[in-house]
């Protein structure tokens, strides 16, 4: 490693845990790794930490209030603070009446968690408004070029084109098809978009010599105010603009791992609350892992080098943020090096056609809307293809999992034996599986009125009137659910859980008898209600929903309705409740 990116990676690591150390204690360590890494690492550390206690970020004490601003993209700036709007408002100056409130926890698993994407964005309040007294409009100076975006293209491909060159996603129907198919990141302004737009604007610059840098940065600036500073954009802009200044002052490309360090101490630096950001974690363990495995991977000369790098670029990406993916979206398609090999091609070609069109509005909608149309046709094709479904990952399963990736990462860059690494790789593997092993009986309570009976890999769920069968189905994937043998439910109900996951039987409690047996368990519904007999318990419940009664083993326990502060009630069977 070279003096510049241990220099680099060394400032950013010091930022790391100076944001780190805001937010709890253990964080303070990077004091004592300062005296092993130095210098840069020091300065990246006190300065971080200095900023964020010197000026924190002010959290609005919850009550009502009457407050005037501006809203922009969802978030009221007032002399008060900074608030997340709701209902959402057009932006615009307000004067408004309502009340603070601080932001919700997810209410069951694999959903919002309102308060650290809202502190990612610098956001701690959220203003339920109550009356709007009075409304101002802003004129958007970015609106206009908007408009010739979307000048000349059908409804459908506009929106995509929103997507792909402004992150702008709402309204984009076609959003779950690009997730299935393993292709959301490129509707995510990161690296990808700000790498070939800065390629294509210093080859379109090219017979202007050295200046053609100076532009090209330029023209990425206005990119990133036309489409917002998200985290991951800026860490692209920054990283990009080194490596543009390096050329222009005749000192080279800046080197990926140093530009990244540098990149993230700026702006932890500008905004230490960003780590909460999912899109800067992403980003920057997807880039660091390019760093680290790209450069130890084979590739063929020629055009099998190009494909061989595109796909390895594809792994290397994932390899960082494949726990923090499945933690929180719950689903990895099994075709995503070849859905990324194929569309990468298209994507690089709408990029700049995107940021022309913004400025030169409806002489390039034909071949725009030609590409997309490709693009959206083969995203839907490969979204048909295998998934993965994974729950959410804890903890020790994040610290296993890249305690098992160390070892091959050294053995790829020829700094350990395969034999040891692989060794070294086998014991958090197998720690994993035992943690995994499924227990007996699981039961679950989601939310108000559903619940979830799990035997292995046998799940029946009993879903009442009172909670929202979306919210349900997105719990079930972040608790590892890949399918239902039973499902409990009026009709109609079922619907949002037979598109979310595969669903077995359909009963319909009050309406319909049946007698079933899932593995081991046993279930018997009648008109009057349900019964479900394993492992030496019974649980009853009533048609319409409303409190779980289980007994069994010497012991009764009663599952009631509107639990509220957490976010799901997990029952293991043989525990007090």
């Amino acid at each position: 490693m070279s003096a510049p990116e241990r220099l680099g990676l060394s400032l950013g690591l010091g930022a790391l845990f100076g944001g780190l150390a805001l937010v709890h204690p253990l964080g303070l360590l990077g004091g004592v790794l300062g005296v092993y890494l130095r210098l840069p690492f020091l300065v990246g550390f006190a300065l971080v930490l200095l900023r964020g206690l010197l000026l924190p970020l002010p959290e609005p004490p919850p009550g009502p209030l009457e407050v005037e601003g501006v809203v922009r993209q969802g978030l009221l700036r007032a002399p008060e603070g900074v608030f997340h709007v709701k209902p959402p408002l057009e932006d615009g100056v307000y004067r408004l009446r309502g009340r603070v409130r601080p932001p919700d926890p997810p209410r069951l698993p694999g959903g919002l968690d309102e308060r650290a994407w809202l502190l990612g964005r610098g956001v701690r309040a959220v203003l339920e408004v109550e009356r709007v007294l009075e409304r101002t409009p802003v004129p958007d100076g970015r609106e206009a070029f908007r408009a010739r975006l979307r000048e000349g293209l059908s409804p459908r491909v506009a929106r995509v084109m929103e997507a792909l060159t402004l992150g702008d996603k709402r309204g984009l129907g076609d959003y779950a098809a690009f997730q299935e198919a393993g292709l959301a990141h490129v509707l995510a302004l990161s690296g990808l978009h700000v790498g070939i737009l800065a390629a294509f604007l210093v080859l379109l610059l090219f017979p202007l010599g050295p200046p053609r840098y100076l532009l090209a940065l330029l023209g990425l600036l206005l990119y990133l105010f036309l489409a917002g500073p998200t985290p991951s954009l800026v860490r692209a802009t920054l990283m990009a603009g080194l490596s543009l200044l390096g050329l222009f002052l005749g000192l080279g490309r800046a080197g990926l791992l140093s530009a990244l360090g540098v990149a993230f101490f700026l702006q932890v630096l500008l905004a230490p609350w960003s780590l909460h950001s999912l899109g800067l974690q992403l980003s920057y363990l997807a880039v660091l892992g390019i760093a680290l495995l790209l450069p130890a991977l084979p590739r063929a000369p020629g055009i099998l080098g190009l494909v061989q790098g595109a796909f390895w670029t594809t792994l290397a990406a994932q390899a960082l943020t494949l726990p923090l993916l499945l933690h929180h979206f719950h689903l990895l398609p099994l075709l995503f090096p070849l859905a990324n090999l194929l569309a990468l091609p298209l994507v690089a070609l709408l990029v700049p056609l995107g940021f022309l069109k913004l400025l030169l509005g409806g002489l390039l909608a034909l071949p725009v809307e030609g590409v997309a149309r490709l693009l959206l046709a083969l995203t839907h094709l490969l979204a048909q293809g295998p998934r993965l479904v994974w729950g959410e990952v804890s903890p020790a399963g994040f610290a296993l999992y890249y305690l098992g990736l160390l070892p091959l990462l050294l053995a790829l860059r020829r700094q350990l034996a395969w034999d040891r690494a692989l060794l070294l790789a086998s014991l958090p593997a197998a720690l994993s599986l035992l943690s995994a092993w499924p227990k007996p009986v699981e039961a679950y309570r989601l939310g108000q009125d559903a619940f979830l009976f799990r035997q292995g890999q046998r799940e029946v769920l009993f879903l009442g009137q009172r909670e929202d069968p979306e919210e349900v189905a997105r719990a079930l994937r972040a608790l590892g659910v890949g399918g239902l043998e039973v499902l409990l439910a009026e009709e109609g109900r079922e619907r949002p859980l037979r598109r979310a996951l595969p669903v077995g039987v359909v009963v319909r409690p009050g309406r319909e008898e049946a007698a079933l047996r899932v593995g081991g368990m046993e279930l018997e519904v009648t008109r009057e209600g349900w019964t479900l007999s394993f492992a030496g318990y019974t649980a009853r419940g009533a048609p319409q929903g409303g409190p779980v009664e289980v007994a069994g083993r010497g012991g009764s326990w009663t599952l009631p309705l509107g639990i509220k502060g957490a976010a799901s009630l997990r029952l293991l069977l043989g525990y007090d409740w």
